[in-house]
């Protein structure tokens, strides 16, 4: 699957699905966001059921504001509309993928449980 320009137009339609959403946050005058593509981009090949979403954060200053982007590049990843990872830096293909894995295999419903027992989590 190929990657997703995520804009502040289109990025609640992307996430509000039930898929499993990584993010890149990325600049173009960055050589690491540069170096990393390559890899986001096999990785996406890879896990056909996850939505890779790329962030400009030059086009896209508000995304990268309320995310909290200080550094790129960084690897969001959202499941059923909770930010469960957010790491600045470069991962390899086999991180990637083992970061995948680890969101794929989470009990969702415990995960709420847990954030709505320490106050970091609010019904919608």
């Amino acid at each position: 699957m190929a990657t997703v320009t995520l804009t502040k137009e289109n990025f609640n339609d992307v996430v509000e699905g039930d898929a499993i959403v990584l993010i890149d946050f990325w600049a173009s005058w960055c050589g690491p966001c540069r170096s990393f593509a390559p890899t986001y981009e096999q990785a996406s090949a890879r896990h056909p059921g996850v939505v890779f979403g790329k962030v400009d954060t030059e086009a896209e200053p508000e995304l990268a504001a309320a995310f909290g982007i200080t550094a790129i590049p960084t690897v969001a990843v959202i499941r059923d509309k909770v930010v469960l990872y957010k790491q600045p830096g470069a991962l390899s293909g086999a991180v990637l993928d083992d970061l995948i894995s680890q969101a794929e295999a989470l009990d969702m419903e415990q995960v709420r449980a847990e954030l709505r027992a320490s106050g970091q989590f609010q019904e919608q």
